[in-house]
């Protein structure tokens, strides 16, 4: 099945395919009061690295203080977060208004290769 979403295609496999065990963890996680994960993918301009990341300095977020991946030093000037959240607009809530504007999110879900 392919699930498209804001330029970005996911695929995913039901139901269990020869050799594969069955999906327990999956029903096990939306029984227990799962949270969906989501990939926030922030972008701006070198000039405006100070502002993005004094921006925390406002917000109460969780986020802060915590380890993720950016490009900033490679000149790319990208940040991304994987998050929990119920909503797209919950996880948007946990960045200052100032890069959640300019944040794209996207719902996303762990697979194993095989």
């Amino acid at each position: 099945m392919l699930v498209e979403g804001s330029g970005h295609a996911l695929v995913s496999f039901q139901g269990a395919g020869s050799g594969w065990r069955p999906d327990v963890a999956a029903t096990l996680a939306r029984q227990a009061g799962y949270m969906a994960q989501y990939l926030l993918q922030h972008r701006h301009e070198p000039r405006e690295c100070g502002v993005v990341f004094a921006s925390f300095k406002g917000h109460a977020s969780p986020l802060r203080h915590r380890a993720t991946l950016a490009s900033c030093r490679s000149g790319g000037h990208a940040i991304w977060w994987t998050v929990e959240a119920d909503t797209e607009e919950d996880a948007l809530e946990l960045l200052p208004s100032y890069v959640a504007k300019r944040t794209s999110v996207s719902r996303v879900s762990e697979i194993e290769i095989p």
